[in-house]
């Protein structure tokens, strides 16, 4: 009687620190998993604000003002315009069907 008292003893011991080991690693990985969620929280508002200034960045007028300023360019004007013209030799006929 008393080897089988002392059996489940063990047992219960056993089971006692499995309990506290199986808890202490649960909270382990919820503090994990929150703090990977508040983690992707905060790179999705990263994100849309990056998706904010690349809209406003994109804007007809500030590529406008850009390529002023910067790149030097100026609107299209007919009078500044030039027309290339592709100019081919005439070839005898004679030279074409050798």
């Amino acid at each position: 009687m008393i080897r089988l008292n002392l059996v489940l003893l063990l047992a219960v011991i056993a089971s006692a620190f499995y309990l506290v080991h199986t808890q202490y690693e649960s909270r382990r990985l919820y503090a994990a998993l929150d703090r990977t969620q508040a983690q992707s929280r905060k790179l999705d508002a990263e994100h849309e604000q990056l998706q904010v200034q690349k809209r406003a960045q994109a804007t007809p007028a500030r590529v406008q003002q850009l390529a002023t300023r910067q790149l030097q360019m100026r609107p299209v004007t007919p009078g500044v315009t030039q027309y290339v013209t592709v100019f081919e030799p005439s070839v005898p006929a004679e030279a074409n069907s050798k």
